[in-house]
C-alpha cells in the first residue's frame, strides 16, 4: 500500500500569508459614510415617531448605533460597519412602523368621523 503524505508548508509561506492577513484587516477603510446614513436613519425615525409606535425598534437602533460609534473609536472598522448597517435596518423599520401605525390611527379616526356623519345624517332625515 501506499502512503499518503500531506505536504508541509514552509514556514517562510506561513509567516507571509499572515503578513498578507494581518496588512488586509489594517486596510479596512472607515466607514464614515455608513455611519452618516445610519445617524441621519436613527434621527428620522425617532423623529418620524419612533419612540411612541416603535420603541422597541428605535432603541435597537440606538443602541447599535452607539456599539458602532465605540467601535469606530477602537478603529474596529468592520464591527462599525456591521453595526452602523444593522443600525440602519432598525431605523428603517421603526420609521415604517410609527409611519403605518400612524396612517392606522388616522384611518380610525376617519372611519369614526364617517359613522359620527352618518348617524347625524340618518336622525335629520327621520
Amino acid at each position: 500500500m501506499k502512503k499518503l503524505t500531506h505536504p508541509k508548508a514552509s514556514p517562510p509561506l506561513i509567516s507571509v500569508a499572515i503578513a498578507l492577513t494581518i496588512a488586509g484587516c489594517a486596510s479596512v477603510a472607515p466607514p464614515i459614510e455608513q455611519m452618516a446614513v445610519s445617524k441621519a436613519a436613527v434621527n428620522y425615525a425617532s423623529s418620524a415617531g419612533g419612540n411612541e409606535f416603535a420603541p422597541v425598534m428605535l432603541k435597537s437602533a440606538m443602541d447599535k448605533m452607539d456599539a458602532a460609534e465605540r467601535a469606530m473609536t477602537e478603529e474596529n472598522y468592520v464591527q462599525a460597519r456591521q453595526l452602523a448597517e444593522q443600525a440602519q435596518v432598525d431605523a428603517q423599520l421603526a420609521a415604517a412602523t410609527a409611519r403605518s401605525t400612524k396612517a392606522q390611527k388616522a384611518a380610525a379616526a376617519l372611519q369614526e368621523g364617517n359613522r359620527v356623519l352618518r348617524q347625524e345624517i340618518d336622525r335629520s332625515t327621520q
